[in-house]
This record gives structure tokens, C-alpha cells and sequence, in this order.
């Protein structure tokens, strides 16, 4: 349970706050912290093979005409009619062929559906997007399909898989006022990549935009804080993916990887070891074997705090003693990891939100110098987005930098074919075994005929 609420993180941290703004910065290159870890983009379609344990659904025309207008809309949805066969499924209205409508408007439904769940861009275009979804384990769509045809509500089945992020819905919105071909491409883009996400992101979770250069802290569904942030250059872009936060640990270590070693601080060890050390770092080994360590401190390149957020691409929220990066309206500087302006305050907000810590004892954690991890109660997602156009908070949206050229694909695949849906195929009848004729054993009278 959260022991306090945060006004203005009370006196003990409020004094370390003002230390930390008075403290000199440096230049943002000057400044290196854990590289990212690149992954291969995954470049195949999941589209399994769907086995019914019944015969296709019976589809009556009243609901397959409710399916044919909810496709003849798909563009509303940032979709793409033609891509669901709405011609094929007409005919089979008209043709009062009852296993052909079912056929056809099943296929239909699980492709539209799919692709308004999931999205409609292919693996291959969604460059360094590991997000997890599970938003197929949540919602779905055999059991969609068969309350929507028992309940005659597809055009509403269909419609509540939309995200429910209200950005989504100003997405939506202002799709229909996009005035040219790149302003609706640009729009589509970004719807696509909210369906790339679960449906419902939580009350709690924190949400970095890469393009928007923005932290964002959310609680209770609002948002109660909102950080600017330094995020991957060209050469190391930060991915996109949703780890889980387990805690917050202020006056970090960092343990800096080979690639960091290489660069310098090992001509540095070898060569002026006390110079090292008033840099605080500490080391073992030596050579190819040589593993160093920099202890909490002014110079330590993680700052005062570094969330604890567990993934193979080494990515994760800290501070930084380059205060000055923050100024900049452009601020694609780290190595992959996301500096994190007013770490103070943003660690503060985890620790009594998230950790139920008093300020008070964040302050003396902080004011110790010891490193200290306050562990999360209910560990939470951090979405580490990458949304090119955002609402503009006047009802409208604005266009963001891609900053990593991640546009262009999307848009191409909108001229290719979608990502498959799962295909219904009801299991074979069962084997039929031939009965096999006796002839009845004579008895004699008198006796029943059991041995």
C-alpha cells in the first residue's frame, strides 16, 4: 500500500533535488551508459492453423450483411476493404448456398479481425518492434466470433477490438479530416502501431514516445508526470518493446560493457590506475579478462537512479550527469538506454507510488550515497513506444521526426499483402468402424448361455 502521496517530495528529497539542479553538466557525448543490445528483426507471420471442435459457424444473412458493411468501412479503421474479398462475400449472400456464405464469411471475419487485434503490417516492415502482444490470449477470436453470430452483433464484436488508449480514438478521428495522401499514410502508420500493442496498456505504466524525446508516468490511468528524455542516436536506435518494471534502484553501479571498456577506460587502468579511481571505477582482471565497474557517485554515467526493467536488448530508464543534453529540441544522444530528466523526481514518484516508500526515506536512501533498490509491490509495463504522429492536445494531431526512418516500411507494405489470420479447418468426422456380425451360439435348453 502507498504509505504517502507526493505534493512536492517533502523536504529530504526536495533538498537533494535542488543539490542535483545546482550540480555542473556536461556535454551529452561525454556521457556513455550501457549500449543496446541489437536484435534481429523477426521477419515471419505467426498464423496458426486454427481447428474448430465443430463444422464451420452457420452465418445467416442478416449478420453476414452486418459483416459486409463493417468491412466496407475498413477504412475508417485505417484499414484497406479490398483486403477482406468484400465482392466474394456479396456473391455469397446472393447465392442462398449456405456452406459457401459460412466458408466465406468465417474467412472474412478472422482475417478483419485480425488485423483490426494485431494490425495489418507484416513482421518484416515492423522494424525493432518486440513489443509482446497478448492480445490473442486476451481476446480471442473463435469465442468473438461465435457470441457475435449467437448474440446478431458483429459490427459491435468487431469495433470493441479497438485499443482503448483515448489517442487511439483521436487517431481514428482525425484520419477522416487528413487533407493528402502523406498526412492519411502517416495517420495509418500509427494507428497500425497501437494495434501492435495489447488493447488495454493498465492503470499503471510508464510510456517513453522515442520520437516525442518524452517520459511519461501513468497512475491510476492519469497521467501524473511527465519526463523529457535522451534516447538511442542513428547508429544505436533505441527498439521498442514493454519490459517489466520491478524496481528502482537510486545511487546505481554501472558495470560497463566490453564495447565501453575498449574505447578507453581500460588504456586508462592500465595506464594511470588513480586517475581511474577518482573517476570511481573499480576493477578485476586484466586484458581480455579485465571487468570494471563504476561505483555511485557525480561522475557515475547512470546518475542517481536506474530502473529496473529485466530484457535481452539491455535497455533501460537512468539518469545522467549531462544535464545539458535536455536542453536540446532534438535529443537522440545515448547508446540505446533512455536518460531521464528530473531523475530525482521521477524516481521519488516510484518509490512512493509504485514501492509504498515514504519521501522521507527515498530522501535519506538518496542523501546515504549507498545504492539502494526499493523493489515495486505489483511489478508494471513500461512501453517503450515509437509513435510518429500524437495527439496535439487541441483535439487535432501533429506529426513527429522519425527519427529512425520506421515510417517507410508500413507505408510500403500498405501496397502488399497483410499479415495472414489463422485458418478455421474443422477436425475430420471420426473414423467410422464396421460393425462386425456374429452368429448367436445355440444353447440347449435349461442352461442361461454364460460361461
Amino acid at each position: 500500500m502507498v504509505k504517502n502521496t507526493l505534493p512536492s517530495m517533502r523536504p529530504a528529497a526536495a533538498l537533494i533535488l535542488s543539490l542535483a539542479l545546482a550540480a555542473p553538466s556536461v556535454l551529452a557525448q561525454e556521457v556513455k551508459e550501457d549500449s543496446v543490445v541489437l536484435q534481429p528483426d523477426k521477419v515471419t507471420d505467426d498464423a496458426p492453423v486454427v481447428v474448430a471442435p465443430v463444422a464451420l459457424p452457420a452465418w445467416s444473412e442478416a449478420n453476414a450483411t452486418a459483416l459486409l458493411g463493417a468491412i466496407e468501412g475498413a477504412g475508417d479503421e485505417g484499414l484497406f476493404a479490398k483486403d477482406y474479398n468484400p465482392d466474394d462475400l456479396a456473391a455469397a449472400i446472393m447465392s442462398k448456398d449456405q456452406a459457401r456464405l459460412d466458408k466465406v464469411a468465417t474467412d472474412a471475419f478472422l482475417l478483419f479481425a485480425t488485423h483490426l487485434r494485431d494490425g495489418r503490417t507484416p513482421n518484416a516492415a515492423r522494424k525493432q518492434w518486440f513489443m509482446v502482444d497478448s492480445d490473442d490470449t486476451d481476446e480471442p477470436l473463435l469465442p468473438l466470433l461465435t457470441n457475435a453470430l449467437a448474440t446478431n452483433n458483429v459490427a459491435q464484436a468487431l469495433a470493441g477490438l479497438d485499443p482503448v488508449h483515448p489517442d487511439f480514438a483521436v487517431l481514428k478521428a482525425s484520419l477522416k479530416k487528413a487533407k493528402t495522401p502523406a498526412e492519411t499514410n502517416g495517420i495509418r502508420v500509427n494507428i497500425e502501431r497501437w494495434r501492435w500493442m495489447p488493447r488495454d496498456l493498465g492503470e499503471r505504466y510508464v510510456v517513453s514516445n522515442v520520437p516525442e524525446y518524452l517520459t511519461r508516468v501513468i497512475h491510476g490511468g492519469t497521467t501524473i508526470a511527465t519526463h523529457k528524455a535522451v534516447v538511442g542516436k542513428a547508429s544505436t536506435p533505441t527498439p521498442q518493446l514493454n519490459p517489466m518494471a520491478t524496481g528502482v534502484i537510486v545511487n546505481p553501479t554501472w558495470t560497463l560493457p566490453r564495447s565501453i571498456i575498449n574505447e578507453g577506460i581500460g588504456a586508462t587502468i592500465a595506464n594511470n590506475p588513480a586517475s581511474a579511481r577518482r573517476q570511481g571505477y573499480t576493477w578485476t582482471g586484466s586484458g581480455k579478462t579485465l571487468s570494471v565497474v563504476q561505483q555511485p557517485g557525480a561522475n557515475n554515467a547512470l546518475g542517481v537512479m536506474k530502473m529496473e526493467m529485466l530484457n535481452p536488448h539491455a535497455i533501460y530508464l537512468h539518469d545522467t550527469p549531462s544535464k545539458g543534453a535536455f536542453g536540446a529540441a532534438a535529443r537522440a544522444f545515448s547508446h540505446g538506454c533512455i536518460r531521464t530528466e528530473r531523475a530525482l523526481h521521477f524516481s521519488g514518484l516510484m518509490a512512493v507510488y509504485f514501492a509504498g516508500k515514504s519521501p522521507e526515506e527515498f530522501g535519506e536512501a538518496i542523501a546515504s550515497g549507498k545504492t539502494t533498490r526499493f523493489g515495486f509491490e505489483q511489478p508494471f509495463p513500461v512501453y517503450v513506444a515509437y509513435w510518429t504522429v500524437v495527439p496535439d492536445g487541441k483535439g487535432g494531431v501533429k506529426k513527429l521526426a522519425d527519427i529512425y526512418g520506421r515510417d517507410a516500411p508500413v507505408v510500403a507494405s500498405f501496397a502488399k499483402q497483410g499479415r495472414p489470420a489463422g485458418a478455421l479447418i474443422a477436425p475430420p468426422p471420426p473414423e467410422v468402424v464396421p460393425t462386425v456380425q456374429t452368429t448367436a451360439r445355440a444353447t440347449t435348453p435349461g442352461t442361461s448361455g454364460i460361461y
